[in-house]
């Protein structure tokens, strides 16, 4: 199955460098390896990001998602970015919400 995942930074603060986001792009990768799916497309804005993912069915989104955003707050937030350092604060780096729409990919 595919889904298509959209994320948004809290209060939508611009904090996404090309850097930060290539980094991402990684961390993102290897989650996603972790449930058995696959990163098929990675991009975004400064302060927002799509993925397009295929995870097996007996994967949960939503568990996906909270893996997703929890290892890639703490990853990012560990490695001390200027960008986000600067613009955020405490241990948050996302939203608490996020879209998740299906794009097909079960017979």
């Amino acid at each position: 199955m595919h889904v298509h995942l959209l994320f948004v930074t809290k209060y939508r603060r611009k904090v996404f460098t090309q850097e930060v986001m290539r980094e991402l792009k990684l961390v993102f990768g290897s989650v996603c390896k972790d449930f058995g799916a696959q990163l098929i497309e990675f991009d975004g804005e400064m302060d927002h990001v799509h993925l397009l993912v295929n995870y097996p069915p007996k994967v949960a989104v939503s568990k996906l998602v909270n893996s997703l955003k929890g290892v890639s707050s703490r990853l990012l937030r560990g490695k001390g970015y200027a960008s986000i350092q600067k613009a955020l604060w405490g241990k948050v780096l996302w939203s608490p919400s996020y879209f998740a729409g299906s794009c097909g990919g079960a017979p």
